[in-house]
């Protein structure tokens, strides 16, 4: 059974004019004990370079490293995993380049994608959009009882996304979500490493 490492998954993602080495070095001296690193409008040059510049540093920290998408980047980096949408290469593809040692996440917005995932061999999975907002500016969230119903279809780690402020943590944990995946309210933070500690705190 995957255990994650943390209540807090940290993304790493330069949407908010951060620079992804420097930013992954503040989260994880913040604390963050797993992270993603999201370049999605970056090209597999500047990703490979930015992801084995991370890797190195949560191997230094124990931290582990999920890559967003990109199975060849995961494992040219020596990253932990990588997490995979609805659009993405199948779980089953991914798993037969990636083998069996590395984490696979699966983005998922209801129960038959949930269950999907979890009986194709997913070591955890995504849930969200939870709220209105967040960095897609989503219009509605799923909301707590989603997650509940999530909850009580699979049993590998649910990592909550989207929308969540640092207020919406406890709330969200308590719904069954094994960790809160938190963008916004991170990287708009004025300071963002005591962001990270006051919501590893809870």
């Amino acid at each position: 059974m995957t255990r994650l490492p943390s209540h807090y998954y940290a993304i790493v993602d330069p949407s908010g004019g951060h620079e992804p080495v420097a930013l992954a070095e503040t989260l994880l001296d913040a604390g963050a004990r797993i992270m993603q690193i999201r370049l999605k409008d970056s090209g597999g040059r500047d990703f490979l370079a930015a992801a084995r510049a991370i890797a190195e540093m949560c191997r230094k920290r124990g931290a582990t490293l999920i890559v967003n998408d990109r199975v060849d980047i995961a494992m040219l980096a020596g990253a932990h995993g990588v997490h995979l949408g609805q659009e993405d290469l199948p779980l089953e593809a991914a798993r037969r380049i990636a083998g069996p040692g590395m984490m696979i996440g699966i983005s998922t917005h209801n129960v038959e994608q949930a269950r999907a995932a979890e009986g194709g061999g997913a070591d955890y999975i995504g849930f969200g959009p939870m709220y209105p907002g967040g960095l897609r500016n989503n219009a509605a969230g799923m909301g707590l009882d989603h997650l509940r119903a999530i909850r009580a279809a699979v049993k590998i780690p649910i990592v909550a996304i989207g929308g969540i402020t640092e207020a919406r943590v406890p709330e969200t944990l308590a719904a069954g979500a094994d960790a809160v995946a938190i963008i916004t309210d991170v990287l708009n933070a004025p300071d963002i490493a005591a962001k990270v500690r006051a919501i590893l705190a809870i």
